[in-house]
């Protein structure tokens, strides 16, 4: 018999407990904001309908949508339908006969897609979170995954500003308890879709915002190269990096878009909003709110107000993002839902805080207590013992065997258990056990009684 190579699949990752016990520590903190903010969990399936999914997140999306191959291909009948069908899927297109599923690539339009059918059961606006994985058939790389996590918030069935306003606010402050430094950073679709329309080329707006989407990986030059190459000209090229240009504080920026745009209602209403969400107050430690115009967000299903959020001192892409989809549940029948929302890349915000050293020395920390079996008298008095202390809520557990101390004290360093409790023979007669720090060293001995009471914290 062969032996089978022993891997997992490229742009996927075994978590150990250290990891899990860190990624924990992220998105607790996520969902205590969320909570605080009067969010409710959701969860939808890992994978929709195919049809779900298609045409909702642009051309170079839909490419990195995983499809999922009908079941019983096998079947003679099939297999010769399939082979001929299969020349479709090459060309790019899809086949009800070999695919009808797929992975979720986010959870904004399975989102959607729960509103829209169950909207006459929820209470509007209705505020969710959802903290899930999601797939996407990308290249691997660092801050890349095929399968990655998403905690998402969304707001649906209001129009007011007030809800940007409170997502910017919410970035801060999860960012705040994370300690990572970050810049929150917005603009408009509106005034993407006005840009379009100053350079008389509407029906290039979404070419045109997934290219700017890339200025920051491709640089100016090849930005221009690729929008000659989606068929702008000189002059359009040239209010595209007039606009580019823009700089200053977000007032002084403001001004200046307020130039450009004097004479496109739609600009104006993009600029107007941004002011209001600017223009509240915002003081955090660790996070600055800033109007970027080069932000894209080349998702086709963003209408109004968008959010990226960068960290400021490691070189990793967005570690959140998000904006307005005024119709995306008219994609699902149900039109007219106004609805706002936001992500955070839990993945990248994990490699961000392993980089910066911002876990708390203790987020790895499972068991406080390591009972040394020291024999079956000592060990049946000391599993008693045990339990009181988790009971109490205290982490600990047992030697599985009568061994040597070393042994014992290395089990217990190997898992970073800060404390041992040695129960032996003149201890079970006395009542009392030993507890040694092993951090300090330090040891004391006390009655049994009155171990539940120990400070294990310390």
């Amino acid at each position: 018999m062969s032996k089978v190579k022993v891997g997992i699949p490229q742009g996927t990752r075994d978590f150990p407990a250290t990891v899990v016990n860190k990624r924990s520590f992220i998105t607790d903190s996520i969902k205590a904001v969320f909570e605080a903010s009067g969010f409710q969990p959701l969860e939808t399936p890992a994978m929709e309908n195919l049809d779900t999914l298609m045409g909702k997140y642009g051309e170079e999306g839909d490419r990195l949508i995983f499809k999922i191959l009908n079941n019983g291909l096998d079947n003679p009948t099939k297999k010769e339908k399939a082979k001929a069908e299969f020349e479709k899927i090459l060309e790019g297109k899809n086949s009800a006969d070999i695919t009808e599923r797929a992975l979720r690539y986010d959870l904004t339009i399975p989102f959607a897609r729960y509103v829209a059918m169950h909207y006459h059961e929820l209470t509007f606006p209705y505020k969710r979170y959802q903290i899930q994985p999601v797939w996407r058939a990308d290249r691997p790389q660092k801050g890349r995954y095929r399968e990655f996590y998403q905690c998402d918030a969304d707001i649906v069935g209001s129009n007011a500003l007030l809800n940007e306003v409170e997502f910017a606010h919410i970035y801060a402050l999860v960012f705040d308890k994370l300690r990572i430094p970050v810049e929150i950073k917005i603009n408009s679709r509106k005034i993407l879709t006005a840009l379009a329309a100053i350079c008389n080329a509407p029906d290039k707006l979404t070419e045109l915002t997934v290219a700017i989407d890339k200025l920051d990986k491709i640089g100016p030059e090849k930005l221009n190269a690729e929008l000659e190459s989606i068929g702008l000209n000189k002059h359009q090229l040239a209010i595209v990096n007039n606009f580019l240009s823009i700089s200053g504080n977000s007032q002084e920026k403001v001004e200046q878009l307020k130039l450009l745009m004097k004479n496109n209602q739609v600009g104006l209403e993009g600029i107007k909003e941004i002011e209001f969400v600017v223009n509240y107050p915002f003081q955090y430690r660790s996070a600055s709110l800033s109007i970027d115009l080069t932000l894209a967000r080349g998702l086709n299903y963003y209408t109004g107000i968008i959010f990226e959020v960068k960290a400021g001192q490691v070189q990793i892409g967005s570690i959140g993002g998000g904006g307005r989809y005024d119709d995306l549940t008219g994609l699902f029948g149900v039109p007219g839902v106004p609805g706002v929302g936001i992500s955070f890349g839990v993945d990248r915000i994990y490699d961000v805080m392993e980089e910066l050293q911002l876990f708390p020395a203790t987020v790895d920390s499972g068991s406080r207590v390591l009972f040394f079996n020291l024999g079956e008298a000592e060990s049946r008095k000391s599993f008693e013992l045990m339990q009181e202390l988790r009971r109490s809520g205290v982490g600990a557990e047992l030697f599985h065997e009568q061994t040597k101390f070393d042994k014992q004290f290395k089990y217990a360093e190997k898992k970073n258990i800060p404390y041992v409790v040695i129960l032996g023979t003149q201890e079970l007669a006395a009542g009392t056990c030993s507890i040694k720090n092993l951090g300090t060293g330090k040891q004391e001995t006390i009655n049994q009684s009155a171990l539940s009471s120990f400070n294990f914290n310390s």
